[in-house]
């Protein structure tokens, strides 16, 4: 399998404005932090639509759970900053509240307010896309494997999904998960991932897994040791290579052409 990241361009991490605007929520510890490993979740991102949009050219683009927009934010903060911009035809957000002043000011071209796990989830029929994006959601809901299902059909041939969530081996992600649902709070995590479960979701909806990876050997907020290049790069490797380890896991799955 693929490990591109390995590869990858990290310099436009540092100094990245989308870490200093208040309306993401950043924790002010990373603020201070040149190579923050917590923001290599919208860096994983951003290289996926690189390079399919090095392919194919502009895509439209559909997220799942935008919150107030940091991934869109990351995308032009990084072609502003050293990264290449990605040609984009439209990138429409979908979420169980759209903050819509917010949204529009950061780019997004059209709103889906529903709950992921509501049966009346839907999204305009016939519409498809060349990527849509599930940047740690699926953790917050009961039956993730549902909205995939609901999901794939708005996929381009082609086209992929993309995202990520925080990951466990498979031998300890059910205990885990039969854990942490008694007590979670509204919009907690209520869903534990592993590798293998990412690859049956894949296969469960005739979906390739064409890149599944780990992303750190260890985060700690603030950790002195984030401010060098080296070790985001250590991390990296430790992920791509470990990609059970417990920690994070971001992945692509395409759609058959």
């Amino acid at each position: 399998m693929a490990l591109p990241q390995l590869c990858w361009d990290v310099k436009f991490l540092k100094d990245n404005p989308t870490l200093q605007d208040e309306n993401y929520g950043i924790p002010a510890e990373l603020k201070k932090i040149n190579y923050p490993i917590r923001l290599v979740r919208y860096w994983f991102m951003y290289h996926f639509l690189r390079e399919d949009a090095a392919r194919k050219g502009a895509l439209d683009v559909c997220e799942i759970g935008v919150d107030v927009g940091q991934m869109l934010g990351f995308m032009h903060a990084a072609a502003e900053h050293g990264g290449e911009k990605v040609p984009l035809a439209s990138w429409d957000a979908v979420d169980a509240l759209i903050r819509e002043d917010i949204l529009k000011r950061a780019g997004y071209n059209h709103f889906y307010e529903v709950d992921l796990e509501s049966p009346e989830f839907k999204l305009d029929e016939g519409k498809q896309y060349d990527a849509m994006i599930l940047l740690h959601v699926l953790e917050h809901l009961f039956k993730p494997e549902d909205l995939i299902t609901k999901l794939v059909p708005h996929l381009k041939p082609g086209g992929m999904l993309i995202g990520g969530f925080p990951s466990l081996p498979e031998s300890m992600a059910q205990s885990r998960e039969d854990k942490i649902r008694p007590g979670a709070r509204k919009y907690g995590h209520v869903s534990v991932f592993s590798p293998k479960r990412v690859r049956d979701m894949a296969a469960a909806n005739g979906l390739e897994v064409e890149i599944l990876t780990g992303a750190f050997f260890i985060r700690k907020k603030g950790f002195f040791l984030e401010n060098y290049k080296w070790w985001m790069r250590l991390n990296l490797w430790f992920g791509a290579m470990f990609p059970g380890w417990p920690g994070e896991t971001y992945w692509v799955l395409r759609k058959p052409a």
